[in-house]
Protein backbone atom coordinates (compact mmCIF):
# COMPACT_ATOMS: atom_id res chain seq x y z
CA UNK A 1 0.00 0.00 0.00
CA UNK A 2 0.81 3.94 -0.56
CA UNK A 3 -0.19 4.99 2.32
CA UNK A 4 1.25 8.74 2.94
CA UNK A 5 3.60 8.28 -0.10
CA UNK A 6 3.05 11.31 -2.29
CA UNK A 7 5.52 11.45 -5.14
CA UNK A 8 4.98 9.79 -8.53
CA UNK A 9 7.42 7.00 -8.94
CA UNK A 10 7.14 7.34 -13.08
CA UNK A 11 7.62 4.00 -13.47
CA UNK A 12 11.31 4.27 -12.10
CA UNK A 13 13.72 3.10 -9.32
CA UNK A 14 14.74 6.31 -7.14
CA UNK A 15 18.08 6.81 -8.68
CA UNK A 16 16.45 6.92 -11.79
CA UNK A 17 14.06 9.21 -11.03
CA UNK A 18 16.07 11.61 -9.41
CA UNK A 19 18.29 11.06 -12.83
CA UNK A 20 15.37 12.02 -14.83
CA UNK A 21 14.28 15.08 -12.91
CA UNK A 22 17.60 17.10 -12.97
CA UNK A 23 17.93 16.56 -16.63
CA UNK A 24 14.21 17.91 -17.22
CA UNK A 25 15.12 20.69 -15.05
CA UNK A 26 18.25 21.12 -16.95
CA UNK A 27 16.57 21.18 -20.06
CA UNK A 28 14.10 23.46 -18.10
CA UNK A 29 16.15 26.17 -17.41
CA UNK A 30 18.17 26.23 -20.46
CA UNK A 31 15.74 26.30 -22.71
CA UNK A 32 12.54 27.90 -20.59
CA UNK A 33 10.28 25.57 -22.10
CA UNK A 34 10.35 22.02 -22.62
CA UNK A 35 7.77 19.40 -23.98
CA UNK A 36 7.31 16.05 -22.17
CA UNK A 37 4.73 13.68 -20.73
CA UNK A 38 1.68 15.69 -18.33
CA UNK A 39 3.16 13.16 -15.25
CA UNK A 40 7.12 14.19 -15.64
CA UNK A 41 5.99 17.64 -16.06
CA UNK A 42 3.72 17.63 -12.82
CA UNK A 43 6.85 15.59 -11.09
CA UNK A 44 9.05 18.35 -12.51
CA UNK A 45 7.19 21.38 -11.12
CA UNK A 46 7.33 19.79 -7.71
CA UNK A 47 11.14 19.28 -8.35
CA UNK A 48 12.15 22.76 -10.21
CA UNK A 49 10.23 25.39 -8.28
CA UNK A 50 11.95 24.79 -4.51
CA UNK A 51 15.60 25.34 -6.84
CA UNK A 52 13.76 28.56 -8.17
CA UNK A 53 13.23 29.72 -4.71
CA UNK A 54 16.69 29.30 -3.34
CA UNK A 55 18.38 30.49 -6.32
CA UNK A 56 16.41 33.94 -5.41
CA UNK A 57 18.90 34.24 -2.70
CA UNK A 58 22.34 34.08 -4.50
CA UNK A 59 24.57 32.89 -1.30
CA UNK A 60 27.58 30.47 -1.84
CA UNK A 61 25.19 27.93 0.29
CA UNK A 62 22.12 28.36 -2.07
CA UNK A 63 24.41 27.81 -5.25
CA UNK A 64 25.89 24.79 -3.80
CA UNK A 65 22.14 23.42 -2.81
CA UNK A 66 21.07 23.69 -6.32
CA UNK A 67 24.25 22.67 -7.86
CA UNK A 68 24.04 19.26 -5.93
CA UNK A 69 20.73 18.94 -7.65
CA UNK A 70 21.29 19.76 -10.82
CA UNK A 71 25.16 18.38 -10.95
CA UNK A 72 25.37 20.95 -14.06
CA UNK A 73 27.51 23.88 -13.70
CA UNK A 74 26.08 25.80 -16.51
CA UNK A 75 22.90 25.37 -15.59
CA UNK A 76 23.63 26.56 -12.19
CA UNK A 77 25.05 29.78 -13.51
CA UNK A 78 22.01 30.11 -15.88
CA UNK A 79 19.66 29.83 -12.89
CA UNK A 80 21.27 32.34 -10.75
CA UNK A 81 21.83 34.79 -13.49
CA UNK A 82 18.92 34.86 -16.06
CA UNK A 83 15.87 32.96 -14.34
CA UNK A 84 16.24 34.35 -10.06
CA UNK A 85 16.04 38.28 -11.03
CA UNK A 86 13.02 38.08 -13.36
CA UNK A 87 11.02 36.09 -10.61
CA UNK A 88 12.48 37.71 -8.01
CA UNK A 89 9.29 39.54 -6.84
CA UNK A 90 7.56 36.53 -7.58
CA UNK A 91 6.32 34.93 -4.24
CA UNK A 92 5.93 31.10 -6.39
CA UNK A 93 3.92 29.79 -9.20
CA UNK A 94 7.11 30.00 -11.57
CA UNK A 95 6.04 27.22 -13.96
CA UNK A 96 3.05 26.71 -15.94
CA UNK A 97 1.87 23.32 -17.17
CA UNK A 98 -0.77 23.96 -20.85
CA UNK A 99 -2.07 20.22 -21.54
CA UNK A 100 -0.89 19.60 -25.49
CA UNK A 101 -3.20 16.41 -26.44
CA UNK A 102 -2.07 12.97 -26.62
CA UNK A 103 0.84 11.71 -28.56
CA UNK A 104 0.38 9.86 -31.57
CA UNK A 105 2.54 6.54 -30.69
CA UNK A 106 1.28 5.33 -27.48
CA UNK A 107 -1.41 8.30 -26.45
CA UNK A 108 0.07 9.33 -24.16
CA UNK A 109 -0.66 12.98 -22.61
CA UNK A 110 1.67 15.65 -23.30
CA UNK A 111 1.79 18.86 -21.83
CA UNK A 112 4.24 21.39 -22.27
CA UNK A 113 6.08 23.29 -19.10
CA UNK A 114 7.50 26.69 -19.69
CA UNK A 115 9.30 29.08 -16.75
CA UNK A 116 6.12 32.14 -16.76
CA UNK A 117 8.12 35.08 -16.93
CA UNK A 118 9.98 34.19 -20.21
CA UNK A 119 6.88 33.90 -21.89
CA UNK A 120 5.86 37.19 -24.32
CA UNK A 121 2.41 36.45 -24.66
CA UNK A 122 1.52 36.49 -21.31
CA UNK A 123 3.52 38.50 -20.19
CA UNK A 124 3.57 42.92 -20.04
CA UNK A 125 7.17 43.85 -20.48
CA UNK A 126 7.61 47.51 -20.41
CA UNK A 127 9.04 48.77 -23.26
CA UNK A 128 11.97 50.30 -23.67
CA UNK A 129 11.37 52.66 -26.65
CA UNK A 130 8.49 54.65 -27.58
CA UNK A 131 5.37 52.46 -28.40
CA UNK A 132 4.41 52.09 -32.20
CA UNK A 133 1.22 54.42 -33.10
CA UNK A 134 -0.85 52.74 -34.94
CA UNK A 135 -4.16 54.12 -37.44
CA UNK A 136 -7.35 52.26 -36.82
CA UNK A 137 -9.37 53.96 -39.61
CA UNK A 138 -8.55 54.19 -43.32
CA UNK A 139 -6.35 57.58 -43.90
CA UNK A 140 -8.27 59.84 -45.97
CA UNK A 141 -6.88 61.84 -48.97
CA UNK A 142 -5.67 65.07 -47.87
CA UNK A 143 -8.52 67.09 -49.68
CA UNK A 144 -10.92 65.31 -47.00
CA UNK A 145 -8.27 66.06 -44.42
CA UNK A 146 -8.09 69.51 -44.28
CA UNK A 147 -10.78 71.79 -42.56
CA UNK A 148 -14.03 72.47 -44.13
CA UNK A 149 -13.26 76.00 -44.65
CA UNK A 150 -10.08 75.52 -46.46
CA UNK A 151 -10.83 72.78 -48.39
CA UNK A 152 -12.71 74.34 -51.44
CA UNK A 153 -10.33 77.01 -51.78
CA UNK A 154 -7.49 74.70 -51.95
CA UNK A 155 -9.35 72.64 -54.33
CA UNK A 156 -10.12 75.70 -56.56
CA UNK A 157 -6.66 76.76 -56.87
CA UNK A 158 -5.57 73.07 -57.99
CA UNK A 159 -8.23 73.40 -60.38
CA UNK A 160 -6.97 76.64 -61.73
CA UNK A 161 -3.34 76.33 -62.03
CA UNK A 162 -4.20 72.68 -63.58
CA UNK A 163 -6.40 74.18 -66.27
Amino acid sequence: MRHGNKNNALGRKKAHRDALLSNLAISLIDHKRIETTLAKAKALRLYVEPLITKSKEDTTHSRRVVFSELQNKEATAALFRDVAPKVASRPGGYTRIIKLGNRLGDAAEMAMIELVDFNKTYTKEKSTGAAKKTRRTRRTSAKTAAPKGEAPAADAAEEAKAE
